[in-house]
């Protein structure tokens, strides 16, 4: 039956009620008072029967809001059965239908984060969520290994995670840039590729921190630059050593028909190619060769000026009478690379910038530019061996830089600047 049906059978029993009463009491009672003992009794009758009526009503709107509060704290298992009036079953399988669609995509929704979860959390790359205090949201567990010894990172401040790391990974963290730094020394070393991404969650800002280790990759790279490496130098042997035996040949022939006034074109074309092969040779056996630095004690400044009658830079030392312990010959030579690089990248002459500082560990040398920067395949073999990207590029300025600065117990980074250019992170230790 449904509800208007109902209450047109509440207003008829009320009626019929009133009616009764009225005749019944006609025979005892004044008409009016007659008349009005109807009425109340009319009016205790129409209440019951709502009463009884409105009752299963009543029942069910409270289930509807038991199971919209359930709906809202995330629990869709709830549904309602309904035998009642028939005008509320389509509000009634409304209500269950929406209930179905939410429980589906729950499920849906905890499946995708329990796939996202397993990927997150057993990629090699470490991953570090940090909300706008910089207290870690999330960490995985390769971040775990690598930053809190196996330990749990969620609600600890970055700044305290960064504490107990180890120098060369607390300093690449603390730029807040992308880059490229190596940890330990010799056969122990370890290079690894520094992203950030910073982006909005929940309407807050939040940064995404991934470290990558490159070490095996880089490994096997180089074995492919060596190969590489010995392909170019074949070719240029042949390029070079091919024309001589001709042109050797070709002097023997002149000599033995007397032929004199030719042999000094053909013997300046063989003394050409020797020198450029000379050269050539030169360049690649001085890397090969890199001797041992002979530090000693210098000022700074002094160092830093003859550096300027070779290069053109902007200069920012502090302090000014700093002295550190270093090879001026070989450490002159990775700055010079450094800085001729900065200068092809594009920059302006005055963007390019050599600065020495002092810092707790001893001095942090930076050759910065506002030039293109490098992509992230580029860092991450910047540091190879004849890896360049430049046409008539040898790759052998960063790779010197970096064989230079680590025989001085240093360390290397990279790292592309906020609003463009690259910035070179040489760090000079003390002691040796």
């Amino acid at each position: 039956m449904g509800l208007n049906a109902r209450v047109i059978v509440v207003a008829l029993a009320a009626a019929m009620a009133a009616v009764l009463t009225t005749l019944l009491f006609t025979r005892w009672l004044p008409p009016w008072l007659a008349a009005l003992s109807g009425m109340a009794v009319a009016i205790i009758v129409a209440t019951a029967l709502a009463w009884q009526v409105l009752g299963g009503m009543r029942a069910l709107f409270r289930a509807l809001a038991g199971t919209v509060a359930a709906y809202r704290d995330g629990d869709f298992s709830f549904g309602i059965h309904w035998d009642g009036a028939a005008d509320l079953a389509e509000l009634v399988g409304a209500h269950n239908a929406l209930g179905d669609v939410l429980r589906d995509q729950r499920q849906a929704l905890v499946q995708r984060e329990l796939l996202l979860d397993t990927v997150l959390q057993n990629t090699p790359v470490a991953m570090l969520l940090l909300d706008p205090s910089r207290h870690v949201v999330l960490g995985n567990l390769a971040a775990r290994r690598l930053l809190g010894e196996g330990r749990r990172l969620e609600g600890r401040s970055f700044d305290a995670v960064l504490d107990g790391l180890d120098p060369a990974v607390r300093e690449a963290l603390s730029r807040r840039t992308d880059g490229l730094f190596t940890v330990g020394r010799a056969e122990a070393e370890e290079i690894y590729h520094l992203a950030r991404r910073n982006f909005l969650l929940n309407g807050r800002a939040h940064e995404l921190v991934m470290l990558r280790q490159l070490t095996a990759e880089l490994r096997r790279q180089e074995v492919q630059t060596w190969k590489k490496v010995i392909r170019v130098i074949s070719h240029e042997l042949n390029n070079s050593l091919a024309p001589i035996a001709s042109l050797a040949h070709s002097g023997a022939e002149l000599l033995r028909r007397g032929q004199y006034q030719r042999l000094p074109l053909a013997l300046a074309t063989i003394e050409e190619r020797s020198r450029h092969l000379e050269g050539f040779i030169h360049g690649y056996a001085r890397f090969a060769k890199l001797p041992a630095p002979q530090a000693v004690e210098l000022a700074w400044r002094p160092f830093i000026d003859r550096l300027a009658s070779q290069a053109t830079f902007e200069i920012e030392l502090e302090p000014e009478d700093g002295r550190a312990c270093f090879d001026a010959a070989q450490l002159e030579q990775a700055l010079l690379n450094l800085l001729k690089n900065a200068h092809e990248s594009g920059s302006a002459e005055s963007e390019v910038r050599l600065t020495v500082r002092r810092v707790p560990q001893g001095w942090r040398i930076e050759v910065r530019d506002r030039g293109d920067g490098m992509s992230e395949a580029v860092l991450a073999n910047a540091l190879l061996p004849f890896y360049s990207t430049k046409r008539q590029g040898t790759g052998l300025g960063l790779a010197l830089a970096r064989e230079i600065i680590e025989a001085h117990g240093g360390r290397i980074g990279l790292g592309n600047r906020a609003g463009g250019g690259l910035c070179v992170s040489l760090l000079l230790p003390d002691t040796m």
